[in-house]
């Protein structure tokens, strides 16, 4: 790998994009850019300034691997210009997770297939990412009859104006909140986990059954995950693969405070589900703005630039 590759970071003053900046830095990254809108454009993130996210910019030919932290429309209109320029563009919104041809991508799962991108790779939803990662490892020892999940995720999934929200607002009126598009039968949020943690799986036809609400924690995502295999797994087998599984940490009771600002995805209440055969129980937790989004696009673009550097 080139010791100082040209790293762009596309919605750079939001959630995600300062968490990728911070963890730019973490991870030794030096030239580094900094991409945001117009209204943006000259304030300083630390010593880096922000430039304007324009097609003109991206397309110029300057940028190694683009990572792209703005919504699905934005995505749209950008990412190919940072293709044509030469740049391995990963994207975190929803534009291209489910097109043919583009890899969706959780390294720890399926990060050979980053490599066949045309340009593009698709980093999952801040839930698809923990929830497969804790999945893959039962997979691969058991097969997976079909998932059921609830999630429990922060507002900081929502973006920069939603913390600040919460951080306004008197704690008798926090609540429950199901803030995303509805088709009259479930939130997109719940077609995204189910789609996306098929396509990851390579599971097309696994039973994928989602109910997702917002809490009111800043930062972290939870899940209540039921698992049936296709083959017998005990508590404690399960327990033991997930504890020797990469990106995975075993924790008795995880919760999103113990979950922030870790690279890890925390699972546990590990426990047989007796009202299936085969059935399984257990609790996931991740930090969204880490590992549910930042810190897998970044750890793809690694994987990306060691492929191109080996070439």
């Amino acid at each position: 790998m080139r010791s100082d590759p040209r790293i762009g970071v596309v919605g750079a003053t939001g959630a995600v994009g300062t968490v990728t900046l911070a963890l730019l830095r973490e991870r030794g990254y030096e030239r580094v850019r900094a991409f945001a809108s117009a209204r943006s454009a000259g304030r300083r993130l630390d010593d880096v300034v922000v430039e304007v996210a324009s097609p003109e910019a991206l397309r110029a030919g300057e940028l190694d691997v683009c990572l792209f932290s703005v919504g699905t429309s934005a995505s749209r209109e950008l990412v190919p210009h940072a293709v044509a320029g030469g740049a391995m563009a990963v994207d975190k919104s929803s534009a291209y997770r489910l097109v043919d041809g583009v890899p969706l991508v959780v390294p720890e799962v399926n990060g050979d297939r980053a490599h066949e991108h045309e340009g593009i790779v698709a980093n999952p939803n801040c839930c698809t990412i923990p929830l497969t990662v804790a999945l893959k490892p039962l997979h691969d020892a058991a097969g997976l009859k079909r998932i059921r999940v609830a999630t429990y995720q922060s507002v900081s999934g929502a973006g920069a104006q939603a913390m600040t929200r919460l951080s306004d607002e008197a704690s008798d009126e926090h609540d429950l909140r199901m803030d995303w598009d509805f088709d009259g039968v479930e939130f997109d949020e719940e077609a995204k986990l189910r789609d996306e943690t098929r396509k990851i799986l390579e599971l097309p036809d696994l039973p994928v059954s989602a109910t997702c609400v917002r809490v009111p924690v800043m930062v972290g995502h939870a899940e209540a995950v039921w698992v049936e295999t296709e083959q017998p797994l005990s508590a404690e087998q399960a327990e033991a693969l997930l504890q020797e599984a990469p990106g995975l940490r075993v924790e008795p009771f995880p919760t999103p405070g113990r979950a922030a600002g870790k690279d890890d995805v925390l699972v546990g209440r590990i426990r047989r589900d007796p009202t299936v055969e085969n059935g399984l129980a257990l609790f996931v937790v991740g930090d969204n703005l880490r590992k549910g989004a930042a810190l897998n696009a970044i750890q793809i673009a690694e994987l990306l630039l060691a492929r191109t550097a080996a070439v």
